[in-house]
């Protein structure tokens, strides 16, 4: 029979066996990126190559209360949606949507404006993109994505076809929901604490932020520690520098 402390050590070894080991999510900070736009920030290192993915700072819009790198790290990368793509960022801002209360629909109508009304998607081909009752509307002879909108336009009106679009979009990203939820799930996160743990890593930002900016770093390295009670920010390179916050 075991003596009492032995079976408290053995219970506490099982304990930490068994306890989620948090996230990690690598990180790579410069003062500028040859990037087009000679931004100053931070990228996910699964992004380093994606010139669709822009650096960003610990900044933070007016009514969204985190940064774009958090919206990667949390809407995009833990819910399982590539960082670029019209179809993956409607996915994405129904889960930002859904941690700060705020509105995807200025994001959506921008997309629209600027991206779709012209012709042009990202991550696939606009007649893929479009809803179901759009592409039966189309002629097999349409290729380009300027004949594609013409036609549409000139069938339905522009204005009508903008409503059709943007409420696609809210398609698109409720479809996303459910796998969000799985890979929350398989990360061994807790799905209910994404506005607690958005807040928390907002505050690790910030701080590493300050980090690179008082030490003149011009590149940095490092990583985010998720979990559901805590997490971290370790700067890896040019010098070590660790701080957490509770969720």
């Amino acid at each position: 029979m075991p003596l009492a402390n032995e079976s408290n050590a053995f219970e506490q070894l099982t304990s930490e066996e068994t306890k989620p080991q948090p996230l990690a999510i690598p990180v790579t900070y410069r003062h500028e990126w040859q990037d087009g736009f000679g931004a100053r920030g931070w990228k996910l290192d699964c992004a380093l190559d994606d010139p669709n993915v822009i650096a960003a700072t610990a900044e933070t819009g007016c009514q969204i209360n985190t940064s774009v790198l958090i919206h990667d790290m949390l809407d995009h990368y833990i819910s399982g949606f590539p960082l670029s793509g019209h179809r993956f960022e409607a996915m994405a801002l129904i889960q930002l949507a859904g941690r700060t209360e705020s509105d995807p629909r200025p994001d959506f109508k921008q997309m629209v404006d600027e991206d779709l009304l012209r012709g042009r998607t990202s991550g696939e081909q606009l007649r893929s993109f479009l809803p179901a009752n759009l592409v039966r509307l189309l002629p097999e002879n349409l290729i380009s994505g300027k004949e594609i909108i013409s036609f549409l336009s000139q069938r339905l009106g522009q204005k009508e076809l903008r409503l059709v679009l943007v409420d696609h979009f809210f398609e698109l990203g409720r479809q996303g929901i459910p796998l969000a939820l799985i890979n929350w799930e398989h990360q061994e996160l807790d799905y209910k604490k994404r506005r607690a743990i958005g807040l928390c890593l907002q505050k690790l930002l910030t701080w590493g932020d300050r980090i690179v900016i008082e030490n003149k770093y011009h590149h940095a390295g490092g990583e985010f520690r998720i979990s559901n009670h805590n997490c971290e920010l370790l700067i890896k390179k040019p010098d070590e520098h660790i701080h957490n916050e509770k969720v």
